[in-house]
Order: C-alpha cells, then sequence, then structure tokens
C-alpha cells in the first residue's frame, strides 16, 4: 500500500510540473494572457486529485467500504467540483465572456488529472478480483 501511495503522490506531482511548464511556455510562446492563475489552477488539480486516489487506496482497505468504492469516488468528485467552484469564483464565475484558449486553459488540466485519476481508481477497483 506504501508504494501505491507513493506513486499516487508522485505521478502527480510529475503531472503538475510538466503540465504547467508545458501550457505556461506554449501560452507564453503565443503571447496569451489568462485572466487567472494558470498555476493555480493546476495545484488544485494535482493536490486534491492526489488527496482522492490516496484516500480511496486507504478506504479500500476497509473490508464493509470497498464495496462501496464506487460511490465514495463520485461523491469525492462532486466535493472536488464545489470546492474548484468556490476557490476559483472570482476569477472564472465573476466573467461574463473567456476567450478560446482561457477555456482551454481550465479544461486542459480538468481532463489531465481527472483521467490520471480515473485510472488509478480502475487499479483500486481492480485490488479485489
Amino acid at each position: 500500500m506504501n508504494k501505491d501511495i507513493f506513486t499516487y503522490i508522485l505521478v502527480f506531482v510529475v503531472l503538475f510540473l510538466i503540465g504547467f511548464y508545458t501550457h505556461h511556455f506554449i501560452l507564453e510562446n503565443l503571447s496569451i494572457n489568462l485572466s487567472f492563475s494558470l498555476e493555480k489552477i493546476y495545484l488544485f488539480h494535482a493536490f486534491f486529485s492526489g488527496i482522492i486516489c490516496v484516500n480511496l487506496r486507504v478506504v479500500a482497505t476497509v473490508d464493509k467500504l470497498f464495496p462501496q468504492l464506487g460511490f465514495i469516488y463520485l461523491g469525492t468528485l462532486l466535493i472536488k467540483l464545489v470546492l474548484f467552484s468556490i476557490f476559483f469564483y472570482n476569477p472564472i464565475f465573476i466573467r461574463e465572456s473567456f476567450k478560446l484558449a482561457e477555456k482551454g486553459a481550465l479544461f486542459i488540466p480538468l481532463f489531465i488529472f481527472l483521467l490520471t485519476e480515473a485510472v488509478f481508481v480502475l487499479k483500486i477497483l481492480k485490488l479485489k478480483e
């Protein structure tokens, strides 16, 4: 279990570093300025995706909770969405319109971390098979 937790943390840290600096480099080369902090968006997703995977791995060791792990994951996704809305309400939801680059800058980190998180959750769910 410790090896799995270390792997989750390492993967999300590496994803943050590679994803953020590549994304920032591309936006800088295209001279695109965002109205929000791209670094904070990446940090939020990396941190909460790591927390979700670590917690699900720990909960998977409890036999009574293992059958409900999928529902627990869905609940954590809802909490992640609510917290994202709370933390980034001012820079994102106050604006009336976004440029295409700003929309992409919001969704690219979401998809990167959500897909990685889903792969880890699938592996956790297959532990008992």
